[in-house]
């Protein structure tokens, strides 16, 4: 038996953690028998070839399937859609963080700050809480509507309000003295984007018709300003505007050590699955279920906001979870896991006994 105290020695059974405890039960000490008889006299620690080898064989030990080339591939997509959920819930726990929405006072006194000589109306809206479902707080009753269709009234609250009677000055004056004393107030003033809006479905409409509209987006510290110039035609009013607070510094750092845990995590979760439902044919099926529920949902909503965020300035990016499709398209996440379950209901089964994995050192 190799010595204890040699410190090339403890190194190698260090990298040999890699591997499975059953594995390395069977052939360990073989295999640290065999790293020493190569190595030559004097070294104290295995080369970085040696060490690579060695935790890319017993990592990919670890997954079985020894005849699959593409069960690698799958332990990443699992991993990695499982950081990310996991990032998310980090993330919204992290808000709780934050301070409250703005309330009426806050509100008025920017509207004041922003665009003197203009008139707040009364009809002042507040944020009954940080998230809000249809405006109201997330109650058991909404829980229905918010993961079986409903999901995207899901979002952040805000405080806003509108201006009313005559426009004092015209638009194009009313936003340059709006940035002019944001920034003057320390605001961090982005540049303002139009669009036209298409109320007329008739080709023949002349284009230069169509109302436009002007959103002005600011931010100091955590709260973040959207005034929109509107047609007082089609939306009653020529100027609205909505207060809410930004992520909070807590939500980045969660979500990134949230991630990294819950991918590794999932990834010895696989590994562990894998070995355990190597004769179960329908594990495959279940995975590849599985999998498709939860990237879909992603990989739309990705392809749909990341446009949205280059049109537009954001100095509040939506949440990871939207990023994720959640709770939009929460019925893919809940079938999702609930073939998952059955997943790891099959892996906890008495199995027969497989042969013993070959897996070259490299």
């Amino acid at each position: 038996m190799p010595p204890t105290g040699d410190p090339l020695a403890r190194s190698y059974r260090r990298l040999l953690l890699a591997y499975p405890r059953a594995y390395r039960r069977e052939r360990g000490e073989e295999i640290l028998g065999l790293l020493l008889d190569g190595a030559p006299a004097g070294r104290t620690r295995p080369t970085l070839r040696e060490a690579a080898d060695l935790i890319r064989a017993g990592l990919r030990c670890r997954l079985g399937r020894p005849a699959s080339s593409t069960v690698g591939v799958w332990a990443v997509l699992t991993a990695l859609i499982c950081g990310l959920f996991t990032a998310a819930l980090a993330s919204r726990v992290a808000w709780e963080t934050s301070r409250p929405q703005p309330d009426r006072a806050e509100f008025a006194a920017v509207f004041a700050e922003a665009f003197p000589g203009h008139r707040l109306g009364e009809d002042v809206s507040t944020a009954r809480a940080l998230f809000v479902f249809y405006s109201q707080p997330v109650s058991r009753a909404s829980l229905r509507g918010l993961l079986l269709g409903d999901g995207g009234e899901y979002q952040e609250g805000a405080t806003g309000g509108s201006a009313v009677g005559l426009m004092p000055a015209s638009e194009a004056e009313t936003l340059a003295t709006a940035q002019q004393r944001l920034r003057a107030a320390g605001w961090q003033v982005y540049e303002p984007t139009s669009e036209v809006l298409q109320t007329c479905a008739d080709p023949r409409c002349d284009p230069a018709s169509q109302p436009v509209e002007t959103v002005l987006v600011a931010r100091r510290g955590d709260t973040v300003l959207r005034a929109t110039f509107e047609d007082p035609r089609s939306f009653g009013s020529y100027l609205g505007v909505e207060l809410q607070r930004a992520a909070p510094p807590a939500v980045l750092p969660a979500a990134v050590l949230a991630g990294l845990v819950g991918g590794v995590l999932a990834w010895l979760v696989f590994a562990w699955t894998s070995r355990r439902t190597e004769d179960r044919r329908r594990a495959p099926l279940l995975l590849g279920i599985t999998l498709f529920l939860w990237w879909a949902p992603a990989l739309l909503s990705t392809a749909s906001l990341a446009p949205h965020h280059f049109d537009e300035p954001h100095p509040n990016w939506h949440p990871l979870w939207e990023w994720l499709g959640q709770p939009t398209l929460s019925l893919f996440f809940l079938v999702g896991l609930a073939t998952a379950l059955i997943l790891l209901a099959t892996a906890l089964t008495p199995r027969r006994d497989l042969h013993p994995l070959r897996i070259s050192l490299g």
